[in-house]
């Protein structure tokens, strides 16, 4: 598929950006499936958080960062009725690293708090941070979820954020929505309205709409050995 005219922009800027985690490489990665056919979820009680927790870091990860979902179909959000309706949401709009509760996330461009709120109920996002970031005359909506109380009292709407600023922590459950620890970073073109809060899984029905507001983040995830 032909790539955008943002989508190049992105790309050509990719040189002039900070590390959203400093030190992380492709070697500490590990890709994670969390479709139908993951094959370590199927006998696992997603609701249980301690055990998803448990089997995730001690027996999938191993010491690696997992990463991963960008529109991916998921059968994990089947925890909670957060992502009930009348069509199941499934669809995972962002992208999510799997790291330690407590692990800084740092602005990887500058720009200015849009909102902030802490998201809660099971399955929800917790304390969220949206950051308008700028590229040259391009506005950037960054949202990163699933992240520590301490992370929401440091900041207020209209603070500027200069690029490889500490922003966040990585949020332990329960604090962060009840889920093993993981930062969701979505990017869209447009807030649609939302403040402190946006759909970071929709319904597999509405792919095309969604596909056309969250841009792919790996344009903008800048590793060590890169």
């Amino acid at each position: 598929m032909e790539k955008t005219a943002l989508e190049k922009k992105l790309i050509e800027y990719k040189n002039k950006i900070h590390p959203l985690i400093p030190g992380l490489t492709k070697a500490k990665l590990k890709y994670l499936d969390f479709s139908e056919e993951s094959a370590f979820l199927q006998n696992l009680d997603l609701k249980d958080t301690f055990k998803f927790n448990q089997v995730l870091f001690d027996e999938v990860l191993r010491g690696k960062v997992g990463i991963g979902g960008y529109f991916e179909n998921r059968i994990i959000y089947r925890r909670s009725t957060h992502y009930d309706g009348a069509e199941a949401r499934s669809l995972h709009l962002g992208l999510d690293l799997w790291v330690a509760a407590g692990t800084a996330i740092y602005s990887p461009l500058p720009g200015t708090i849009h909102s902030l709120q802490d998201n809660q109920g099971f399955g929800n996002y917790g304390p969220t941070i949206i950051v308008e970031h700028v590229i040259e005359d391009i506005h950037i909506f960054g949202l990163y979820g699933h992240l520590s109380h301490e992370s929401l009292r440091r900041w207020k709407p209209g603070d500027k954020v200069l690029a490889g600023k500490e922003i966040a922590w990585v949020g332990d459950f329960p604090e962060n929505g009840d889920w093993p620890p993981h930062l969701h970073w979505q990017l869209m073109k447009d807030m649609l309205g939302n403040e402190g809060d946006f759909p970071g899984v929709a319904a597999p029905s509405d792919r095309d709409f969604y596909l056309q507001i969250c841009l792919d983040p790996h344009y903008l995830l800048k590793l060590a050995d890169t």
